[in-house]
């Protein structure tokens, strides 16, 4: 999948009023909708999310060798998964790992999820 936007610009902090909202930025709904369009791609026969528990590994590509840290891209990641419908939700996951991997143009991320032993849903 694309590399994604950080937790810093995938998220928006909006005043309305005395109350403030955080809301998902136009660059994490365009990273959503990039998602979607790479899960339709590689899995053009899902049509029911998962309700299975999960074990995510991923692969962080980065775009350059800027000092990056890789929990900020998790956020964004999990999310876009979970609007492209792999799952139903990122509370799914138990076994979460990530590893950073070598630059890359552009960047990027490589994503396997396997069904935990004895949850298949």
């Amino acid at each position: 999948v694309p590399w994604p936007p950080s937790v810093n610009t995938y998220c928006r902090s909006v005043a309305m009023g005395k109350r403030v909202n955080v809301v998902v930025s136009a660059e994490g709904r365009a990273y959503r909708a990039a998602i979607a369009a790479e899960v339709k791609r590689c899995w053009p026969g899902l049509t029911n999310p998962t309700q299975s528990r999960l074990a995510v590994y991923a692969l962080a590509n980065p775009p350059d060798r800027r000092r990056r840290d890789l929990d900020n891209i998790l956020k964004a990641l999990l999310d876009g998964l979970t609007h492209g419908g792999v799952w139903g939700d990122d509370s799914q996951v138990d076994d979460l790992h990530i590893e950073r991997g070598k630059v890359v143009a552009n960047g990027q991320v490589t994503v396997v999820i396997s069904i935990l032993e004895g949850d298949v849903k």
